[in-house]
């Protein structure tokens, strides 16, 4: 892979492999269901095994361009974040969202969603993409752009989670970075007064008369929250090292002020998957000093976790030991900031799984994208989640997750879908706009070669 390669060769090579995909899609019988033969997944609906053929984009995983001076990047769909990290930041550049995830693909992250610390300012990642090159369900290729003949689908592509086309390329812009950023972890001891400090620093872009470029949180407690305060800075007096001995998220009540190298920064919840790796043992200082650091990765814990699911080893152990099972609890949402702290107080006492994260995200455009429309004039937070509750005799899996869908609707709130939903058909496509998605469905993938969105998102295969 290279940085700004000359648009020659990478571009002949990418038309390449975009003529071989598609002839692969067209020697799929018709009828057959379609896949992505992909390494990693960040999705979290265990569905087991597909036996759909699987399109081979192994290859289509490079950054073909970066241009500093357009202000933009061109990159392959299924680059990872960490490939397109690699590559922009020895130019002293980054896309203007960089998910928290190393595995997430670029392609991943615009046709689901995507959010960071970054979210506050520069919105979610499809906001910041120029254009995209897709191969449809009707195995036609087309560049989609805001402007252009194929708008409705530059529109429709976020959300829609592989059931109209998947992204071959997209035109990203990207932002100057610095080599350092340094980080405050401010405590609040009330949700509504975390809630009125985010207001105030999206509106302002400062705290205490220095600049935010990057803003997340982390809830311990009803009593115990805090804000995460990030800001370039070109120099460090020292900085911390969170891929050894020491994890972040426990940094937060540690130090009121932290230095990472931006490269670090950008990969801080990636080592303990936030704080999830202490399902696994990882952050005992026994256990973490044996688990070879190579192997601290969020795509390592996701593969136990989806070999778990498979073979059903939690659960039979715990009814072994005479508990009713547990129901994972894996989501993101987002929620009105006016409604942050009524969102908490529920999800505290009726859920009752901590840590929690908190992300600001305030959309850049006004046009809105129609398959999950949030208000452009909303400043949200997104507020993820991922554990599991156990269960009590008499409740049922998914009692849980449908309790937090109904209780995100009342407030006007959104659901991302990238793990398990619970919703009825009827309501899900009020939720996730019907007419528009069938109007696209129609026009890019008429004979059904990809699942609907309800079907995969909700539905069984």
């Amino acid at each position: 892979m290279g940085v700004d390669p000359g648009t020659s060769g990478a571009v002949s090579s990418h038309s390449e492999e975009v003529a071989a995909l598609v002839g692969s899609y067209a020697r799929i019988p018709p009828g057959e269901p379609v896949r992505l033969a992909k390494p990693t997944s960040n999705l979290f609906r265990f569905r087991g095994d597909s036996t759909a053929p699987g399109l081979d984009v192994g290859r289509m995983n490079r950054v073909l361009s970066v241009d500093p001076a357009d202000g933009t990047a061109q990159v392959q769909g299924m680059a990872t974040y960490e490939t397109v990290v690699d590559a922009h930041l020895p130019t002293g550049h980054m896309p203007l969202v960089i998910p928290q995830l190393k595995t997430i693909t670029l392609g991943g992250a615009v046709a689901g969603l995507g959010i960071e610390a970054t979210s506050f300012r520069n919105g979610l990642p499809h906001e910041s993409v120029r254009e995209m090159e897709i191969l449809t369900g009707s195995g036609e290729v087309v560049v989609a752009r805001p402007d252009n003949e194929h708008a409705d689908l530059f529109r429709g592509f976020p959300n829609s989670y592989g059931t109209l086309g998947y992204a071959l390329r997209l035109q990203v812009e990207i932002e100057r970075t610095e080599p350092y950023v340094r980080v405050r972890h401010v405590r609040f001891s009330t949700a509504e007064e975390c809630a009125a400090a985010i207001v105030e620093i999206c509106r302002d872009g400062e705290f205490e008369g220095h600049r935010v470029d990057f803003l997340d949180g982390t809830v311990f407690a009803a009593d115990e929250q805090y804000l995460s305060i990030g800001t370039y800075v070109p120099e460090a007096p020292v900085t911390s090292d969170y891929t050894g001995q020491a994890v972040y998220y426990r940094s937060l009540r540690e130090h009121q002020a932290d230095h990472l190298r931006t490269h670090d920064y950008l990969w801080r919840w990636d080592t303990d998957w936030f704080w999830c790796s202490r399902a696994f043992g990882v952050q005992h200082p026994a256990v973490r000093r044996l688990w070879p650091r190579k192997y601290r990765r969020s795509d390592v814990y996701r593969r136990i976790v989806a070999w778990d699911r498979r073979v059903g080893f939690s659960d039979r152990l715990a009814r072994a030991r005479g508990g009713a099972g547990s129901e994972p609890v894996i989501q993101d949402v987002e929620i009105p900031v006016d409604r942050l702290a009524e969102f908490l107080e529920f999800f505290h006492r009726e859920i009752g799984i901590a840590p929690v994260w908190l992300c600001p995200v305030q959309l850049r455009d006004r046009q809105g994208w129609p398959l999950y429309p949030m208000d452009p004039d909303t400043l949200y937070v997104n507020v993820g989640f991922w554990s599991a509750v156990q269960l009590r005799p008499g409740e049922r899996l998914g009692d849980y997750n449908r309790a937090i869908e109904d209780f995100v609707s009342r407030i006007d709130g959104h659901k991302s879908l990238y793990s398990d939903s619970y919703y009825d058909e009827d309501e899900f496509w009020r939720l996730y706009n019907r007419p528009a998605y069938e109007q696209l469905k129609q026009r890019y993938d008429p004979d059904g070669r990809l699942p609907g969105l309800y079907e995969k998102c909700v539905g069984k295969p």
